[in-house]
């Protein structure tokens, strides 16, 4: 793999993550913020931004990893779509990396404990949560289900405030701290492997919830309340 800085993209969860870095998983500088429901008006500045503080222009980019979710749809079809479009635009390779499984490393990374014994939950709209553990699909659990995990699991939770254990949010909170790190060291990892990133048109969101009246594009990953 060439050299140059990555640029890190994530919009899985409430907060937003921007970051360049290096090939080496280092990040050269990173920023992180509520986006509401701004993302589209705060995404492309913010890039610019990082850019800027890290002192790379988008002409130097190896590369975009793209964080896949699962997440809600306005944010994550808003990020991934960005990411794609400067990859494109710059005709360099992009590459996505599962939000879920990159939060686990997080965390596995931050409370020094192996992945397989974490489980990842995260909001699905009002009332559900999806659950993500290493090496499966993530799934839904409906509200007032308990999560299926083994015994022992730890749990982390993601922007559950009011409907997870306060230790589990605390985990949480340190995963979603070295997200970007996470993120840039799977999609630098994966461009070592196979230079040439993934597939643009292959490269698709894993949704949990969709607004009502929308259809998911063919190709498109979903998960609904009567997933299993």
């Amino acid at each position: 793999m060439t050299a140059g800085p990555l640029l890190v993209i994530d919009t899985a969860t409430r907060q937003i993550v921007v970051a360049v870095g290096g090939t080496d998983g280092a990040i050269t500088t990173e920023s992180a913020w509520e986006a509401g429901y701004r993302h589209g008006e705060t995404l492309l500045p913010a890039v610019e931004d990082v850019l800027a503080r890290s002192g790379a222009a988008r002409r130097d980019l190896r590369a975009v990893i793209g964080g896949t979710g699962p997440g809600a749809f306005t944010g994550l079809r808003v990020g991934l779509a960005t990411a794609k479009g400067l990859a494109r635009g710059l005709g360099i390779p992009i590459v996505g990396v599962p939000t879920g499984e990159a939060l686990l490393a997080a965390a596995a990374a931050a409370d020094g404990m192996p992945i397989g014994a974490l489980a990842l939950l995260m909001p699905a709209g009002p009332s559900d949560r999806v659950l993500v553990t290493g090496g499966t699909s993530p799934v839904i659990v409906r509200a007032g289900d308990e999560p299926d995990v083994p015994p022992g699991t730890t749990i982390v939770a993601v922007d559950l405030e009011d409907r997870a254990p306060a230790d589990a949010l605390e985990r949480g909170g340190r995963a979603r701290a070295g997200l970007a790190r996470a993120l840039l060291r799977a999609g630098a990892a994966r461009l070592a492997a196979d230079s040439g990133g993934d597939d643009l048109a292959r490269l698709v969101p894993e949704y949990v919830t969709l607004p009502r009246g929308v259809a998911a594009p063919i190709g498109e990953v979903t998960w609904s309340r009567d997933h299993r």
